[in-house]
């Protein structure tokens, strides 16, 4: 029998390329609410959610919640508004899928750092460090609208969909999970951009980042805090980074100027929504 040489092998580039063409086939494109960007996501809406739900478990029990009764219910309200008006406009667009499976829940962290986070299916964590940046309800609007937004437009899941095809060639969330899982369960937690204690900080992108602002301070007009607090919230973020030690909610959500006048120009749309 005639024997080939052997093909020769792919560049690793090549073969996650080969593997990203492949799942956009396989998977089709998800649609981001309001922005109507398109997406590859290769992970359900369910598995999102539950593996969500799990990450947020194990940080909520390695953290110590505030006992400040006040701060918290502050938290939590603003979250729920914020919420409940996200909810209702995309009932009304006929866009509920995007939140479908979605158990909101929102906490306050016994914590000097500056910083806030979420998790797919409605997770969001504040630490009590970021509360002086914030300065009122309005600050905290700001902060909750940002990361409602990036679970809306379900970030995490298309950032942990290219962790998988990048760092695990492509294989299945449910496949990781079995055949690795604290490495993937640090994989996710970096992903969602809390991964501070069990995998490294994997920052936003410029463009979840942007589409994180822009959604956020539409979000938080729907609920009916003023979208100008936005900015301001951000120059006083940038004015803490000017520092030795940088916020750690910079590290997975950079500032700088041309942000602050991306914010300022976004709030003519921003403005339409505010009630």
């Amino acid at each position: 029998m005639k024997k080939f040489p052997p093909s020769p092998r792919a560049p690793r580039g090549a073969n996650v390329l080969l593997l990203f063409a492949a799942a956009l086939t396989l998977c089709g494109c998800a649609t981001v609410p309001v922005t109507g960007r398109k997406q590859m996501v290769l992970i359900s809406s369910t598995q999102m959610a539950s593996l969500g739900a799990d990450s947020y478990s194990q940080k909520m029990a390695a953290s110590r919640l505030s006992a400040n009764a006040e701060q918290t219910a502050m938290v939590k309200r603003v979250g729920a508004r914020v919420s409940q008006a996200v909810e209702q406009y995309l009932k009304e667009q006929g866009q509920s899928s995007a939140i479908r499976g979605f158990a909101w829940e929102f906490n306050l962290i016994e914590d000097p750092v500056v910083n806030a986070w979420c998790m797919p299916g409605g997770k969001v964590a504040f630490n009590t460090g970021i509360l002086p940046v914030c300065q009122n309800e309005a600050g905290i609007a700001v902060v909750m609208g940002h990361e409602i937004a990036h679970v809306v437009a379900n970030h995490g899941g298309e950032r942990m969909s290219q962790q998988l095809l990048a760092q695990m060639g492509g294989m299945g969330l449910a496949a990781a999970l079995q055949q690795q899982p604290e490495a993937t369960q640090q994989l996710a937690l970096a992903a969602f951009g809390a991964g501070t204690q069990l995998g490294a900080i994997l920052p936003y992108s410029r463009l979840h980042e942007f589409e994180a602002d822009r959604l956020g301070m539409i979000f938080m007009a729907m609920a009916g805090y003023d979208p100008a607090e936005a900015p301001k919230f951000w120059e006083r973020m940038q004015a803490l980074g000017g520092g030795s030690a940088s916020p750690q909610f910079l590290s997975t959500h950079p500032s700088g100027a041309s942000r602050i006048r991306e914010l300022r120009e976004l709030l003519p749309e921003a403005v339409r929504y505010y009630k």
